[in-house]
């Protein structure tokens, strides 16, 4: 497999080029190579795919470790067939990696569309005829990557993007937790506030009163070798991360409690389960006399338009965690996105989007490139073939505990600290945004926090639109810059307190837009001042 600097090409280009790995990446336009990393604690990236894959690998196992119950959990939530979810895993770990240039992101079945798949299934009726409805979504995917469509991220203000990773942080602290002391009722891959029975806060009281002990031993030396990992000897081994130590330690500890002490031991429900059985036979193709329904199409639009959207929202909180502050190509990646949900549709899988939880296990990991992606999505192949039995004696708390990690990395309290210190116009659409999404799921509420950051974008904009001064019987009214429809509120008011018997100079030179509105209102009130013995004059407009 060929290796080669993203940098090297346009997206264009790269479209028609053959797959390659690559270390670092351009601009969505491939533009110039990417400066030194930023973060001072940035290891130095070996431009050569050998020199990464001591990090890669390793990375890509734990990402598979912590993918796999929530693929199957995904599948649960969603009302699909478990195998679904697997699918749909597989698909993004081994497709997108291959196409993409978007380094440290991980594919696979989101738990923010659980919601929208469930609803298609039942109202379709069938799980193929949904499948169609995935195959659609994925070549609507692919004509938004070639019509350049991917930019629309740009357009979320940088409070909102930190807010949804710091959400993602707090999510999966308050999720994880009752899971790494062993109770597992509530789905492990569960992002939404409602809960079994309850919430995300009334799941958590119910936690306390029902510990696994077993599970909670595990989850305290999961943790401590994840906190005391990189202060001893053994983070100088390359190959062997902390969470991928955590999982092998957790197991071999569930294996001796089973021999030493059965009253540790976890039941099977407390581990990792994988569907068994003939799994080829049970792959579901679409149903293919669906495409001529109108739902199945309404359906593949919506599929189409929410997976791009959490995709590019989450490809952009990705880069800000990156070390070495690559930029991923947006567009390329909707290409990528729809060649996975072609591919997944059409052998009975979920719909496929980049996951941040997963991408951020996977920084968290050491991984370098995207080889940790493609790595994660050929274990869950291998896994599910030949290794179902194996791995269900993981421990779900290990894995947990490892999330946990993940979300507090996340949601440290310096980034509320450096939040703070940026002004009330940047701290409140970050919190605003975190509530929101732990409050209702992913989707919602980035929508409420990017709604809460265009309105301190208005208030900032109105602010200083206009400068008033006062000479005698002479008033100037002279614009700053741009004025748009929301500044009508001030103007009237201005207008109706001026004084009779002045001479008015409207100054509108040095505005670079005056919105049509706002010149109308200017003109109106040129017709009507005489009435007061104003006299107005208009300069640039």
């Amino acid at each position: 497999m060929q290796f080669q600097n993203a940098t090297q090409a346009s997206v264009g280009a790269e479209h028609a080029g053959a797959p390659v790995f690559t270390a670092s990446s351009g601009s969505a336009a491939g533009g110039a190579p990417q400066a030194a990393p930023e973060k001072e604690s940035a290891p130095p990236l070996d431009p050569r795919l050998g020199a990464n894959l001591k990090y890669d690998i390793p990375a890509g196992l734990v990402v598979f470790l912590v993918a796999l119950p929530l693929c199957l959990g995904i599948a649960l939530a969603s009302g699909a067939p478990l195998l679904s979810g697997i699918v749909a895993g597989v698909m993004g770990g081994l497709i997108i990696p291959l196409v993409s240039r978007a380094q440290l992101s991980v594919s696979g079945p989101a738990a923010g569309l659980a919601a929208i798949v469930l609803a298609g299934i039942t109202s379709l009726q069938s799980f193929q005829a949904f499948a169609m409805a995935v195959v659609i979504g994925g070549v609507l995917q692919l004509a938004l990557g070639v019509l350049k469509a991917g930019a629309i991220s740009h357009f979320f203000p940088s409070s909102v993007i930190k807010g949804m990773l710091a959400a993602i942080g707090v999510l999966l602290i308050l999720k994880q937790l009752p899971h790494a002391v062993g109770f597992d009722k509530d789905n492990f891959a569960s992002e939404s506030f409602k809960a079994d029975g309850g919430n995300t806060f009334t799941m958590l009281g119910q936690a306390t009163q029902a510990i696994e002990w077993g599970a909670f031993l595990i989850s305290a030396v999961c943790l401590a070798i994840l906190v005391g990992w990189e202060k001893s000897r053994l983070a100088k081994i390359s190959w062997l991360p902390a969470p991928l130590a955590a999982v092998l330690v957790a197991t071999l500890g569930n294996e001796l409690f089973k021999v030493a002490v059965p009253s540790l031991a976890l039941e099977q429900k407390h581990l990792v389960s994988l569907p068994t059985g003939d799994l080829f036979s049970a792959i579901q193709q679409p149903e293919w006399s669906a495409i001529l329904r109108p739902e199945v199409w309404v359906l593949g639009v919506t599929l189409a338009i929410v997976a791009s959207l959490e995709t590019l929202l989450n490809l952009e909180a990705v880069d800000r965690i990156d070390p070495w502050q690559r930029k991923s190509p947006p567009n390329r990646e909707l290409v990528a996105q729809g060649l996975a949900n072609v591919a997944s549709g059409l052998v009975g899988g979920l719909p496929v989007t980049s996951v941040i939880v997963r991408s951020s296990a996977n920084t968290n990991a050491g991984a370098r490139t995207r080889v940790s992606a493609f790595t994660h999505g050929a274990l869950l192949l291998l896994a599910v073939v030949f290794a179902a039995g194996l791995l269900s004696h993981i421990p779900l708390a290990c894995l947990a505990t490892i999330l946990l990690v993940t979300g507090y990395k996340l949601a440290k309290p310096k980034i509320f600290a450096e939040m703070h210190k940026l002004g009330w116009s940047h701290f409140i659409p970050f919190v605003v945004t975190i509530v929101a999404i732990v409050l209702t799921d992913l989707l919602k509420g980035i929508a409420i926090g990017l709604a809460v950051g265009v309105l301190f974008v208005l208030r900032t904009q109105m602010n200083r639109v206009f400068d008033v001064i006062h000479e005698g019987a002479r008033v100037t009214i002279r614009f700053n810059k741009a004025a748009y429809f929301f500044t009508q509120g001030k103007l009237v008011t201005l207008f109706e307190r001026l004084p009779s018997d002045s001479h008015v100079v409207v100054d509108a030179q040095g505005a670079s837009y005056i919105d049509h509105d706002v010149a109308e209102l200017i003109r109106r009130f040129q017709q009507s001042a005489p009435r007061r013995n104003i006299r107005v004059e208009v300069l640039g407009l």
